[in-house]
């Protein structure tokens, strides 16, 4: 039987439909493209906004159009909260939620013996164990995402996700080693760890900590970078910026959300920490690593930020010093605490304030490229572009460059030469 696979949503769920379809492809199932004629089709959903539970809805009905015999398979957030809703949908015959995905080519068999849609979701428990998925390959790209763990203990206000998810939980030890030595002999020198919570990994285990996981990927032979996805400002400790510090293979790059630049607003999103208390760590990080490159996420128009609040927010994003802005509107999430929230801000004056900070971001990448212009990066090359090859450096600077096919996957040294969009010029050297 034919399967195609289609994921919404953050990396976390492209993990998970990669080692999905690992499940398949061991059981004799053949990988074809979302688009085209499958017998079964298994899309990854998501929910985390409004328009991702929208845009979730629409790929779960379109493969009726190719094959309206076909077997409909979701899995993720949205079946997790709505699976009745979703089994409803013409051609789902299962739903399963955030647990149990490792069981998903048994339940396909079981519907096509008995003929019977199936509700494979079950509520998430407090000390839910961690879903047993594993890779060994990351077909879709050469830099190999790598969950660690899953679930949430935040709740901050705007957010379903400790809902759909879960409390955190960890993978153990040695299915990660295990898990990057498959990686590592399959081609794959760069590991993106991941998961709802990244820095929260070793929170839940009694003598293993994310500091020691990742003194442990260091000495793995054949992994040239380790990148962190992303890690709360709260979680960075001595014993993690340490490690970073002497690490030849962390990437100094972090990704820290910010979410608002306002001590109001963060109080009212339920964050940890106040914009005094994130700017000081940020500090501590650049002194110890000098060459440390920061982006950061930011929601704009949370319920009740004013004009003032915007602007004091942007005046601390701008002086922080990032060197590139993923910029969110704010989306109601039924459910959540701030969907309930007075004062929800205009959609338009959102889009306003959500074009002012992308325009910032704009620059502030931009003065970063041209102090690098003629500066030297390692680039892993990723995959081929309008005939270029394409990657990141270590810093998270994208680049495109002329070079043989050959190199993909491999790393290579890179001089930037100009600015560009979306990347940026460099030749190999």
């Amino acid at each position: 039987m034919k399967v195609a696979f289609h994921t919404l949503g953050c990396k976390v769920n492209s993990y998970e439909t990669e080692a999905v379809m690992e499940k398949f492809i061991a059981r004799g199932y053949e990988i074809v493209n979302y688009d085209d004629f499958s017998d079964v089709y298994v899309v990854n959903s998501c929910m985390v906004t409004n328009a991702g539970e929208k845009k979730s809805k629409q790929m779960i009905r379109r493969p009726h159009n190719y094959n309206p015999k076909a077997i409909i398979i979701v899995m993720g957030c949205l079946t997790q909260l709505k699976a009745e809703e979703i089994l409803e949908i013409e051609g789902v015959k299962i739903v399963l939620g955030t647990k149990n995905r490792d069981l998903i080519v048994d339940y396909l068999e079981t519907y096509l013996k008995e003929k019977q849609p199936l509700n494979m979701v079950s509520p998430l428990e407090t000390k839910e164990n961690y879903d047993p998925l594993a890779i060994i390959d990351f077909k879709k790209q050469k830099r190999a995402f790598l969950k660690i763990q899953d679930g949430c203990n935040n709740f901050c206000t705007y957010c379903i996700i400790p809902y759909t998810r879960g409390r955190i939980r960890s993978k153990t030890r040695n299915v990660i080693i295990e898990e990057v030595n498959y990686l590592v002999e399959n081609g794959h020198i760069e590991v993106v760890l991941t998961g709802i919570h990244t820095g929260g990994y070793g929170e839940d285990l009694e003598d293993y900590s994310f500091a020691e996981l990742l003194k442990d990927l260091e000495s793995i032979s054949g992994l040239k970078r380790i990148r962190i996805s992303s890690i709360e400002i709260t979680e960075i400790d001595d014993e993690i910026l340490s490690v970073i510090a002497k690490s030849n293979k962390i990437v100094h790059h972090l990704h820290v959300p910010l979410q608002s630049g306002t001590n109001r607003i963060l109080k009212l999103m339920n964050r940890k920490y106040t914009t005094k208390e994130y700017q000081s760590m940020i500090e501590a990080i650049r002194n110890k690593i000098p060459d440390v490159a920061f982006t950061t996420d930011v929601i704009v128009g949370f319920p009740g930020e004013t004009d003032e609040d915007f602007e004091e927010a942007y005046n601390f994003i701008k002086n922080v010093g990032f060197q590139e802005l993923h910029v969110f509107p704010y989306s109601r999430r039924q459910g959540t605490v701030a969907d309930k929230m007075p004062n929800q801000v205009d959609g338009r004056l959102k889009k306003d304030r959500v074009h002012r900070l992308i325009e910032l971001s704009d620059k502030l990448m931009e003065e970063h490229i041209k102090k690098s212009i003629g500066s030297i990066h390692y680039v892993i090359a990723e995959q081929v572009k309008e005939g270029f090859l394409v990657g990141h450096s270590r810093d998270y600077i994208a680049l495109k460059f002329i070079g043989s096919e050959n190199l993909l996957g491999q790393e290579v040294k890179v001089q930037i030469i100009s600015a560009d969009k979306p990347y940026n010029n460099a030749i190999l050297v």
